[in-house]
């Protein structure tokens, strides 16, 4: 364990400043300020199709269906990126084509981190072959939960590696994480592995996205950086749906780190149905797009 996690093993921060901080981030922005946010945050979804009846065929069409996005709407930035598990590269590259739309994966066991590590690396490094630009993976939580943090920091180490100059985001699964020194201490512990994102949430656990947690990841992310003068981005996802829910996690990463994340290169909001929403409240005249 490196002397840099040792001394960012606890958060300086108190309860207090954290609930003061997500109170400010629930302020409700109107008119052109409202609207300027919600275009900004609609470049910065990461569109997720992770069903169990996908296939090919369908992942294909999704992907088409984004590629051709400006086509409707010329006046607004496309998603940064679509999101798939790591069978249909193929297809969903086939289908983005020339779009400039980043194609992420989950890997390395999504949702659940359990099984060989091996057999984690093999997918990861299939994934990325194949094209993959991102690749979404869970932070072994048992392990973690059990303080085993230095085999921790190897596996993700092993996965970082394995990806390449492919963007890595540790995902923490902070609704099992609970309180919030275990959320600090994993969000440092995966920076400090190799993490290029770190996330909150696979969506697939009871509790997803909060702005708590939210909140003290973005602490985490403002302290390393620091410490090292390394920028982490920040993706909060799973149960983020209305523009009002994207709205406080961009205020939460406005204020606590700045204006130099909000943009898809440091800023990303997981979700399915987020885009539509947004689209809906901006253009109410046209039907759903996705």
């Amino acid at each position: 364990m490196t002397k840099l996690y040792q001394k960012l093993l606890r958060p300086e921060f108190s309860s207090d400043e954290m609930k003061k901080g997500i109170g400010q981030a629930k302020r409700v922005p109107l008119g052109n300020e409202r609207e300027t946010i919600l275009r900004s945050v609609f470049s910065m979804i990461d569109l997720t199709s992770l069903n169990t009846t996908d296939s090919p065929a369908k992942i294909k069409g999704f992907a088409e269906k984004v590629a051709s996005f400006n086509l409707s709407y010329p006046d607004i930035s496309n998603v940064a990126a679509i999101c798939v598990f790591p069978n249909f590269v193929l297809p969903a590259l086939a289908g983005l084509g020339k779009s400039g739309v980043k194609l992420a994966v989950v890997s390395a066991s999504f949702p659940t981190s359990q099984t060989f590590l091996e057999v984690k690396t093999l997918e990861t490094e299939i994934a990325v072959r194949n094209g993959a630009d991102e690749v979404d993976i869970v932070i072994p939580l048992g392990m973690f939960l059990d303080r085993e943090y230095e085999s921790v920091i190897e596996e993700i180490k092993t996965l970082r590696q394995v990806a390449g100059e492919a963007t890595l985001k540790v995902i923490l699964e902070t609704g099992l994480l609970g309180d919030k020194e275990h959320i600090y201490r994993a969000a440092v512990l995966a920076m400090e592995s190799g993490a290029d994102f770190i996330k909150t949430s696979t969506g697939k656990s009871p509790v997803s996205a909060t702005p708590e947690a939210a909140w003290i990841m973005c602490r985490a992310i403002h302290e390393y950086r620091e410490e090292t003068g390394i920028m982490i981005g920040f993706k909060p996802a799973g149960g983020i749906v209305t523009p009002g829910d994207a709205i406080v996690y961009y205020n939460i990463v406005s204020d606590v780190l700045g204006e130099k994340w909000l943009n898809p290169e440091y800023f990303r909001i997981g979700a399915s149905r987020l885009a539509n929403n947004i689209l809906n409240e901006l253009y109410p005249e046209r039907p759903a797009y996705f």
